[in-house]
């Protein structure tokens, strides 16, 4: 039995050692420390917190993804941990796990691609249109 692993490369057994470099690369990897900015750099526990989502009534997009919206209800509404506001359309975007700076997050009702950022001056995350 042989194994082609590209137009270029000729066919070995598949009983054939493995190529060292591409062992190595994959060990450096896995020990490697996330990514500065990346959304697990930023997670201290290396988990996030959990939350169970209710149906709000949000009767903008399809009842499938009703758990994930809310309406905001104005400027006296605390946002928690797991949700933030889109700047486009002023609705909540709620998230089953914690959120955390560079995780991204789509709104449907306006369907803006966002990434969520911690605000410089009151500390609270929000989110950013992406594109």
């Amino acid at each position: 039995m042989s194994v082609r692993g590209g137009p270029n490369e000729p066919a070995r057994d598949g009983n054939a050692p493995h190529d060292e470099r591409a062992v190595a690369v994959t060990e450096e990897r896995a020990e490697a420390e996330p990514a500065p900015g990346s959304p697990a750099a930023n997670d201290a526990r290396g988990e996030r917190q959990r939350f169970i989502l209710d149906d709000t009534g949000f009767d903008e997009v399809p009842r499938k993804y009703r758990r994930f919206y809310r309406k905001w209800k104005g400027p006296g509404d605390r946002l928690a941990a797991n949700e933030v506001i889109c700047p486009v359309c002023k609705v909540v975007i709620r998230s089953s796990r914690t959120l955390l700076p560079g995780d991204r997050v789509y709104c449907m009702p306006c369907m803006s691609r966002l990434v969520v950022v911690r605000d410089e001056r009151t500390g609270e995350l929000e989110a950013r249109v992406a594109y």
